[in-house]
């Protein structure tokens, strides 16, 4: 049977409701109007808004084929909602002709059961009403927001309603008037209230005079539990800093007890590895399902009574929807590298089971998407379980986070420093390396360190038993272990080795993985030929996923030399007798930077070779 990347088409319609399916399940588009995308790795946007009529013109019948399809894989994935524009939305978006667009999307998709929302900027009042301000408090900008509102129903009655980036890097918001991010959503909940429209309020927040990032959105938020209006919903990151390969979960999903919350993970791979590497996600997902539930602990009786369908966590009621940020893009397969459509699938198959297991997720998608010969899947799918921790293995271990390159965020760079950088957007601020040890002290007491390192008390963020686990440096995950603690070169890890040891051995264990990824593709080949009509999957195909199986472990090495060589200035210790020397020199390394932008995609064919 011949298998393409739109075979799932139908697979999960008709999926069974349950008390594991959130109600609301969205993809998060970060596409510009300009037909860029903000951490996109699969070509331009798949929006092609100069060919989308707004009056009564008719879409080319390519373009809405393509978009028929891109709703029908949606629903045969679970998925039920979008919105269409970048968090960092521009004002156009609210525009009539740009509505009048988005109308004729929503009458494709709506067949599908797939509901449209928009990103808005919350300066629209001043650049689409000319009026003087955007304070929601300011009558005129109330009443310019309920007519806007209005104007959206009357075109598309189903509309789903804004998502919104506010007060966070550079983005303007109700703080601007000395207002709340309270009397910001709720005047946006009140314009949509008479249609059941929602407002998802981003709690992506922080700022270079707050400290430890990692707290910041907790501090900004836990006071206003419970004044939310009850159509805002507060969207938060999977873990409090930004998508790292391995975070812990944000602690505000348990702090904030009255208000509705939602979940934002990033389906596209902005850390790991872009469209070049493969990274399956639905394992770090099911990492955060399973943390929270641990983290939430049972259920009341009262709360296990109250549980209905869209509520998969008892214990965390208010948790009602899950984002994912696309990895979709006008690229023919959808998303560049034929393996990352695996983690679309994987985001919509646990936002209707949180509790679906990664193996099987993995399986069902390669017997769809490729062969059901077992001599296939079986090795594939363990290539894909192991993927994740290979990236984690090979970028940051144990916890190490946000030491990647400035900008574009593609390869390492744990020396980043430009002159006049904020501090918390350079790695020094998080990985802390010292003579002494290395790691972000989140504990609730000081950790010897040259600096000084009082720890930031995180830790007292999380309920029990996290509290606990997370604050002592000999029960903390080892996995989170520099994420939460500042830990001595010589700390003896649990199998024995020393911290630095076992560092330089989780950076091997990644490369080796890597290598191992190309040999097992390489076996892959025999099920790939010259004529698909007759059930072969075409050459074209294995060579595309080679070429990046290659630079995947090329770029692994990289990684590895790049921050085993910069962290061993500070360790001052020698690389274990059974470590292979490194392939390149720290001043090599450190003198490169890939010359792109935060719209472009790494191009495997033409990074350096070294």
């Amino acid at each position: 049977m011949k298998k393409t990347l739109l075979s799932l088409v139908g697979l999960l319609v008709g999926i069974t409701v349950s008390a594991q399916q959130f109600d609301l399940r969205l993809l998060n588009h970060w596409d510009n109007p300009n037909g860029t995308v903000e951490r996109g790795y699969a070509g331009r946007s798949i929006w092609k808004w100069e060919e989308i009529p707004s009056g009564k013109g008719k879409m080319p019948t390519a373009l809405k084929e393509r978009y028929e399809e891109y709703a029908k894989i949606n629903q045969s994935y679970g998925i039920n909602g979008t919105v269409l524009n970048n968090v960092n939305a521009k004002p156009m978006a609210l525009s009539t002709d740009m509505l009048r667009k988005t109308k004729k999307l929503a009458d494709i998709f709506r067949p599908y059961g797939i509901k449209v929302y928009l990103s808005v900027n919350f300066a629209s009042p001043k650049a689409l009403g000319n009026l003087e301000t955007a304070d929601p408090l300011n009558k005129e900008v109330q009443q310019w927001w309920q007519k806007k509102v209005k104007e959206i129903y009357q075109l598309i009655p189903d509309f789903g309603g804004f998502l919104v980036k506010a007060n966070s890097e550079g983005e303007p918001g109700p703080m601007d008037y000395g207002r709340t991010h309270v009397d910001g959503a709720n005047m946006l909940a009140e314009a949509l209230k008479p249609y059941n429209g929602i407002v998802m309020w981003r709690a992506f927040v922080y700022s270079s005079q707050g400290g430890d990032r990692a707290n910041q959105a907790y501090e900004e938020f836990i006071n206003f539990d419970g004044q939310f209006a009850d159509n805002v919903i507060i969207q938060i990151k999977n873990g409090p800093i930004d998508f790292q390969p391995r975070e812990a979960v944000s602690p505000l999903f348990f702090g904030l007890k009255k208000t509705k919350t939602m979940v934002e993970f990033q389906i596209t791979q902005e850390y790991t590895g872009g469209s070049i590497h493969t990274c399956f996600l639905a394992p770090m997902w099911r990492e955060f399902f399973d943390t929270l539930e641990f983290g939430a602990g049972k259920p009341t009786a009262e709360q296990q009574a109250a549980s209905t369908s869209g509520v998969p966590f008892p214990a965390i009621p208010n948790l009602v929807g899950v984002a994912g940020v696309a990895n979709i893009g006008d690229s023919v397969n959808w998303t560049a590298n034929d393996l990352a459509m695996s983690n679309w699938y994987a985001f919509g198959r646990l936002a209707n089971d949180v509790k679906a297991s990664s193996r099987d997720i993995a399986e069902t998608f390669l017997r769809e998407n490729y062969t059901d010969d077992e001599g296939f899947v079986v090795p594939m799918a363990q290539l894909l379980l192991k993927s994740r921790e290979a990236v984690v293995d090979y970028m940051m271990p144990m916890g190490l986070h946000h030491i990647f390159a400035g900008g574009h965020h593609y390869g390492p760079e744990p020396w980043y420093a430009p002159r006049g950088s904020r501090e918390d957007w350079l790695p020094r601020f998080y990985h802390r390396a010292d003579s002494i040890g290395i790691g972000f002290n989140r504990s609730d007491y000081e950790e010897e360190c040259l600096a000084g390192n009082m720890g930031s008390n995180n830790v007292g963020q999380y309920p029990e038993p996290l509290r606990t686990l997370y604050n002592n440096i000999e029960t903390c995950p080892e996995n989170l272990l520099l994420w939460f603690h500042h830990v001595p070169w010589g700390h003896v890890m649990s199998n024995g080795l020393t911290m630095w040891e076992n560092m330089c051995y989780m950076y091997d264990r990644g490369v080796n993985q890597a290598n191992d990824f190309v040999q097992t593709w390489g076996e892959m080949r025999k099920y790939f030929g010259k004529d698909e009509s007759k059930g072969v999957m075409s050459m074209e195909r294995y060579r595309m996923q080679e070429v990046r199986f290659v630079r995947q472990a090329k770029d692994a090495q990289w990684w590895r030399d790049a921050c085993l060589l910069y962290f061993q200035q500070f360790s001052h210790r020698p690389l274990p007798v059974d470590s292979p020397a490194p392939r390149f020199q720290l001043d090599q390394l450190m003198k490169y930077h890939l010359n792109m932008d935060n719209y472009t995609a790494a191009d495997p064919t033409k990074l350096p070779e070294w």
